[in-house]
């Protein structure tokens, strides 16, 4: 690579980008070969067992994730050992699994009802696939944070191909059983974490002893903000599925496949934001800060420019792009309708970024929590049409999660508030996008 580009290129954007496209398309095969291998209305289950997983594991485990690695990476800039805050760190993560484990057992009956068809096998391969990526959270976290972009990517990867590889192999052995294919939400994560380490466990040396405030300072906002954000972004699909009649399953299912290739701009967001850690903590801990302020600007035109094209795209080849990947009909308007909701959400997580750099950290789980009250609130009162309600529920929330980031930045501005490096590197990795 040329030496200009390579100063511009964040340290590991590349292997995280390659890592990012090939679970991205793994998905979108895994999900597609799924609907072949079940048929449309056995393969909801799969779906919802799909988008529940994305909302719990990033949501819970992207801050321990974010924390982890912000604290290694400021140690290595210090050239510090990190050995005891990841002992902190695991203990944390540990707690948090424990925690929300056992309020998804508690209400278990529900969750296996509502959105798995009463299948018990599901709501098992839930609890294995929160499990498995609170792991790979944690794994991914000590990679950014020493670094390890290479081994960063090969996991991300490795879950993909492992899980689509295994999905055709199940269709080629015309099996149609659920729980086969549920058993690939959770599984691949654990056999990519061994293929990523490769035996080598030994992520970072011994340090000075980690306090807790080192890994903590502002997780239980960041734990709020990520749950209700990541709720949102993921919430459509299993709203749809709650509000249907036992006769809407196709519905429900071509719904979430619209959902999906709505989204695609999304999940490329996330590459260079975990690529940028070490580097923006190298810059921190020396005190440079002006870098952040034109980094903000230039993501906001980035960000805009994606949502309009996404918009664009939706609204002309969306439903042919739909009908190909994954033989589903939708819409015109709802693919635009969920493509604007999706540029929205990306905005909005734009300004969120400034408001966390800025201190912010309450307000910006407040933002995210008011998206997703808003969400609820329009979903059930706007319209009798399925589709439609959902639809407008998923533009209304980012809206209102618009407006009050917009509102805090100005007034964190207003009060003459400043970044440090805590908090800048906390708003860069704070993105509660996974791969689809």
């Amino acid at each position: 690579m040329p030496r200009n580009l390579r100063t511009l290129v964040p340290e590991g954007t590349v292997p995280v980008a390659i890592g990012l496209v090939v679970t991205g398309i793994a998905a979108y095969g895994f999900l597609s070969l799924t609907r072949h291998g079940l048929g449309t209305d056995a393969s909801t289950p799969v779906n919802q067992l799909w988008f529940a997983t994305f909302i719990l594991a990033p949501g819970f485990f992207l801050p321990v994730e974010q924390e982890v690695g912000r604290a290694l990476a400021h140690r290595r800039a210090l050239g510090q050992g990190g050995l005891p805050v990841l002992k902190k760190a695991a203990l944390l993560a540990l707690g948090l699994l424990g925690i929300v484990g056992t309020i998804l057992v508690l209400i278990s009956p529900f969750l296996t009802s509502e959105l798995f068809d009463g299948s018990w096998v599901l709501f098992g391969c839930l609890l294995l696939s929160f499990t498995s990526y609170a792991a790979g959270h944690f794994l991914r976290g000590s990679l950014a944070g020493t670094g390890r972009f290479r081994q960063y990517g090969l996991f991300m990867g490795s879950d993909g191909v492992i899980r689509v590889t295994a999905c055709a192999l199940l269709v080629f052995a015309g099996v149609n059983a659920v729980g086969a294919y549920g058993l690939l939400v959770g599984l691949p994560p654990l056999f990519a974490i061994a293929i990523a380490l490769r035996g080598d466990y030994h992520l970072t040396p011994d340090g000075p002893p980690a306090e807790w405030s080192e890994i903590t300072p502002n997780l239980g906002w960041l734990v709020v903000g990520s749950v209700a954000a990541a709720a949102l972004i993921n919430a459509g699909p299993i709203a749809a599925n709650l509000l249907a009649s036992s006769d809407q399953d196709v519905i429900v299912s071509e719904f979430s496949y619209a959902v999906l290739v709505a989204r695609v701009p999304l999940f490329m967001f996330q590459a260079i934001q975990a690529a940028l850690l070490p580097k923006l903590a190298r810059l921190a801990a020396h005190g440079q800060f002006t870098d952040f302020k034109h980094g903000f600007r230039r993501l906001m035109t980035v960000v805009g420019a994606v949502g309009v094209g996404g918009v664009l795209l939706a609204a002309t080849i969306g439903p042919t792009v739909l009908e190909i990947v994954f033989d589903a009909e939708i819409g015109r308007r709802t693919l635009t309708l969920l493509a604007l909701g999706s540029a929205m959400y990306m905005v909005a997580l734009g300004i969120a970024q400034a408001v966390i750099a800025l201190h912010g950290h309450a307000w910006a789980a407040l933002g995210w929590v008011a998206g997703l009250v808003t969400f609820v609130v329009v979903t059930l009162v706007s319209s009798e049409d399925l589709l439609l309600r959902v639809e407008l529920g998923l533009v209304c929330a980012p809206a209102i999660s618009m407006a009050v980031f917009a509102y805090a930045l100005h007034q964190r501005l207003q009060s003459g508030a400043e970044a440090d490096p805590a908090s800048i590197i906390d708003a860069i990795t704070d993105h509660p996008l996974e791969t689809p």
